[in-house]
């Protein structure tokens, strides 16, 4: 254990106190949070931008002034009394941003309208211009049938629906879009986490390999001993990597309501000027969740015991080649491994207690992911989770058992690339 704790503690010191995993340490959350609202920024804008100003050749006669009146700000509609190949040039030239065809039949249902434009218009521009032309088509047929206003009235009536969480304790509010955010949060990031830190000691072990010095190393410990040691200590750098991103991401949800409130109208949400901070959130449903210390836990434990089992075989795939390039085709069985739960995390949000959710969850190379996303979307009984993280430690301890016997042999085995057959070979070396 003290020559496991030497080079551990080595592996550790070596990486944290290197500049380039401070910068990554500060500078992750940034570009986290970077990735999550940016996209989501330059749609605002880009939707904000000028209207779109659509010439409509209306046949119908009747439907071009529901369509301005449906618009809104979302589109300039104009009669043209232009042929479609004259309003094709004008598209061409740029004078008009595309134009609208609205055949009689579209009123009978048996047709449908067409848009003309030199972009296309995009897949956002043509839900919208879907919405705004079956408003228009709705309005003039319900009227031609002489509905009562009373009747279009209730058509139009929309119904909140609350979603009240029963628990042990009494009600709480259903948070589960908030949550469900959570567990997708934590299982993508145990997944990139895997590949980055397993990549790491993959790359640590071929480093060592190619420069012989874990030739001199061999000779002083067993590679039980340095295999443990490296891969407990490159875990210690993720684990401190990850308290320091848990910490920052904390004191970021803890002002993320002021942040949010800077951006809201009191006005346009029906509220006095000088109303709170918590008025303006709850008036614009907006809800700030807070990570249960439950669900940390586990996710910390999960993420640990992830990083273990994959970074065993990873180490033992370093150690079987000389090259970054030959691991690619040893390393594609691990990465599929890791690749499979994440085609689920949809279905397993969607029904988090389906017989398939719960034995996907219990499978060890699934359970870093598929279970931290079940815990933060519902409430997972104790002893599937308990048997899930018990079934992964115990297959990190049979995993480290293989990839050592195969590390022994391959950080001094050099001029071949060797088969997944070879590697089956030196696990039943004696």
């Amino acid at each position: 254990m003290s020559k496991i704790w030497i080079i551990l503690k080595s592996e550790f010191l070596r990486r944290v106190t290197s500049k380039w995993f401070i910068i990554i340490t500060l500078l992750a959350p940034v570009l986290l949070v970077a990735l999550l609202f940016i996209p989501g920024l330059v749609t605002v804008i880009a939707s904000g931008g000028d209207e779109t100003t659509v010439a409509v050749i209306d046949e119908t006669g009747v439907l071009l002034p529901r369509l301005q009146a449906e618009a809104g700000d979302d589109f300039t509609f104009t009669a043209s009394e232009l042929s479609q190949e004259a309003l094709r040039d004008s598209v061409m030239a740029g004078a008009v941003d595309g134009y609208l065809y609205l055949p009689p039949q579209v009123l009978d249902g048996e047709g449908g309208a067409t848009y003309y434009s030199a972009e296309g218009g995009g897949l956002s521009f043509g839900m919208r211009l879907t919405r705004t032309v079956s408003d228009a088509v709705e309005q003039e047929r319900l009227q031609a049938q002489q509905v009562p206003d009373e009747v279009l009235q209730i058509i139009e009536t929309n119904v909140d629906v609350d979603l009240v969480k029963l628990t042990e304790e009494g009600e709480e509010e259903d948070a589960t879009l908030a949550y469900t955010i959570v567990g997708y949060v934590m299982g993508f990031f145990i997944y990139m986490s895997v590949f980055i830190y397993g990549a790491i000691v993959m790359q640590g072990v071929i480093e060592e390999k190619t420069s012989r010095v874990v030739e001199v190393v061999v000779s002083s410990v067993r590679p039980f001993q340095l295999l443990m040691g490296k891969v407990l200590g490159i875990g210690a750098m993720g684990l401190v990597q990850l308290i320091t991103w848990a910490a920052l991401i904390g004191v970021g949800m803890t002002f993320a309501g002021t942040i949010m409130a800077l951006f809201l109208n009191p006005a346009d949400l029906g509220l006095s000027a000088d109303a709170s901070q918590q008025a303006m959130l709850e008036a614009a449903d907006i809800t700030i969740p807070s990570v249960p210390p439950g669900l940390f836990i586990w996710f910390i434990l999960f993420f640990l015991g992830g990083y273990l089992l994959y970074a065993s075989l990873y180490a033992a795939i370093g150690s079987a080649v000389e090259q970054q390039q030959d691991a690619q085709t040893l390393q594609l069985p691990i990465a599929l491994l890791v690749i499979v739960p994440i085609l689920f995390i949809g279905f397993i949000v969607e029904s988090p207690n389906s017989t398939l959710s719960v034995v996907m969850s219990l499978i060890p190379f699934f359970a870093p992911i598929l279970m931290i996303v079940r815990v933060a979307v519902t409430d997972v009984a104790f002893w599937q989770v308990g048997l899930s993280y018990l079934l992964l430690i115990g297959t990190f301890i049979g995993s480290i058992w293989i990839s050592s016997r195969i590390y022994r042999i391959g950080i001094l085995m050099y001029g071949k690339k060797p088969s997944l057959k070879d590697l089956a070979k030196w696990v039943r070396y004696a």
